[in-house]
């Protein structure tokens, strides 16, 4: 899309314009001819052009109806895009696995890493997306305060693999923005069949994230559990819960499943 061709701001979307990005989501996402990828937030369709050609299907969202509609008309012919006219939070996730390349809507980024990460961990494939800066910063922050974070690198490997001007985009956002590249983890440590019990476990910590890690340990374990975990793990018992890692609270979550009676477990 050229920059004389500025999309309409009401819709408070910002297209990518820089084939070079485009070029990188789509490599990075490891693309093959079996996969089927969701656009979310497809707006004009530049980043559902060069996916068509290489994969299986492309599912293409977009909540705008003016947007979808130009969507439905240039992509017509196309047998193996499907544009879906819908609020992302809304959509009927397809019951097999699938990868995303997006450039998502900032005002969602929440509820759409919640959605991808989380409700969909099991069939989520990872892939690319441009956000804003300050979410992807908050991903890789050295003290975790949102037990959705921890969750996250629990199952998917991510990386922040550039940070992006506003000049990528038409029309320019008032914010920088990221490239995060996503990976599922072949061999989690925590089993996704228990995750919402992983999920209420972090919750049940994080509520008071000041806490040292021993004294926050011992709300649910023995004194002699807590210094063995410590132990075995190599944690430090003085720093805040904030400073463990994600594999830190898989470990600990292990061995809750192992040294706790489940009337005990965290709800």
């Amino acid at each position: 899309m050229g920059k004389s061709k500025t999309p309409v701001r009401f819709t408070g979307q910002h297209f990518t314009i820089n084939n070079h990005l485009i070029t990188d989501a789509i490599r990075l996402a490891d693309i093959n001819s079996t996969d089927t990828v969701i656009d979310i937030g497809a707006g004009k369709g530049h980043l559902t052009i060069q996916l068509a050609p290489i994969c299986n299907k492309v599912i293409a969202i977009e909540k705008d109806r003016e947007l979808a509609r130009l969507l439905s008309n240039r992509f017509k012919d196309v047998q193996n895009v499907d544009v879906v006219n819908c609020d992302f939070r809304n959509f009927d996730f397809p019951g097999m696995p699938f990868k995303t390349v997006s450039n998502i809507p900032y005002a969602i980024t929440s509820d759409i890493l919640k959605y991808l990460m989380f409700q969909q961990a099991n069939p989520f494939g990872g892939g690319t997306m441009v956000t804003q800066l300050e979410a992807a910063e908050k991903l890789f922050s050295t003290e975790l305060f949102n037990p959705y974070t921890i969750l996250y690198h629990s199952y998917f490997d991510m990386n922040l693999i550039r940070e992006l001007s506003p000049d990528h985009f038409m029309p320019p956002p008032t914010v920088m923005s990221a490239l995060v590249h996503i990976r599922k983890k072949q061999y989690p440590k925590v089993p996704h069949s228990v995750r919402e019990k992983y999920l209420s476990f972090l919750f049940y910590f994080l509520r008071k994230p000041h806490m040292r890690t021993r004294t926050a340990l011992k709300r649910l374990f023995r004194k002699r559990q807590v210094r063995d975990i410590v132990e075995k793990y190599g944690l430090n018992p003085n720093s805040g819960i904030t400073r463990l890692t994600p594999d830190e609270w898989a470990s600990c979550f292990r061995e809750l499943l192992e040294l706790v009676p489940e009337k005990y477990h965290p709800r």
